[in-house]
């Protein structure tokens, strides 16, 4: 009875192995666990290998697609700022070239305004220049009249009627004519007992005198003229000098 089992068995046994031999699948499927992770160890460690190299490939690729969409931006940044300070540049140019244009333009209105008040005050130098010479003959007609009667009136005699006539009217003549010519910017100045004034006033003698100040005129020999305001003639006078 126990020959026969163990025969049995070993029947099963060879059965079994011609079984596995022929089914490699029915043996992998049987077989320990070990033996099958180490069948599949070499498969998975060849994709590993493969796909580390692809991974790493992929991720350069999208740190360099990253780095040049970051350096875009900056780039253009940079372009922009550079182009945005040329044109403050060129703008703060302009305006300062504007500016000067228009402190330019002013400074001609004003110059020539200037220009036209002056050629519309002197216009008549000239001829204001050669009728004073006039206006001092009529100054010198009016002394000498007028000296006459005082010295006929010193000297208690009558007076000539004719000759009173004439220096009234010579008088009226020359104050019409004073009040003409300074509607017209002439006037006549006397600067008798002023301080002599070397822009206005020619000193054509001096001498000490000390009853009076230092440096006044005493004696008027000629009248002068101002033309708006401007020096025409100036005075010629004798002046104080004491030391």
């Amino acid at each position: 009875m126990f020959k026969q089992a163990i025969s049995t068995s070993t029947r099963a046994l060879r059965s079994s192995s011609r079984i596995s031999a022929q089914t490699p699948i029915f043996r992998s499927q049987f077989a320990p666990a070990t033996l099958r992770a180490a069948s599949l160890a070499p498969r998975s460690r060849w994709y590993s290998d493969q796909a580390e190299p692809a991974a790493k490939k992929e991720g350069e690729a999208s740190q360099s697609s990253e780095a040049k969409e970051a350096e875009a931006p900056a780039s253009a940044e940079a372009e922009l700022k550079k182009k945005l300070e040329a044109k403050e540049k060129e703008a703060t140019e302009w305006k300062d070239k504007c500016l000067r244009s228009v402190a330019d333009f002013r400074n001609l209105q004003d110059r020539t305004q200037r220009d036209m008040k002056s050629a519309r005050d002197f216009a008549i130098q000239k001829f204001a220049k050669d009728l004073v010479d006039s206006v001092d003959n009529m100054d010198r007609a009016l002394t000498m009249v007028l000296e006459k009667i005082n010295a006929l009136k010193a000297a208690s005699e009558p007076v000539n009627e004719d000759l009173q006539n004439f220096y009234e009217g010579v008088k009226m003549t020359d104050g019409i004519m004073n009040a003409t010519l300074a509607k017209h910017g002439l006037e006549r100045f006397d600067p008798e007992g002023d301080k002599f004034n070397p822009n206005e006033h020619e000193a054509t003698f001096m001498t000490p005198m000390p009853d009076k100040e230092d440096n006044t005129v005493f004696h008027v020999q000629q009248k002068g003229f101002k033309l708006n305001g401007r020096v025409l003639r100036a005075a010629k006078v004798g002046v104080v000098k004491n030391q």
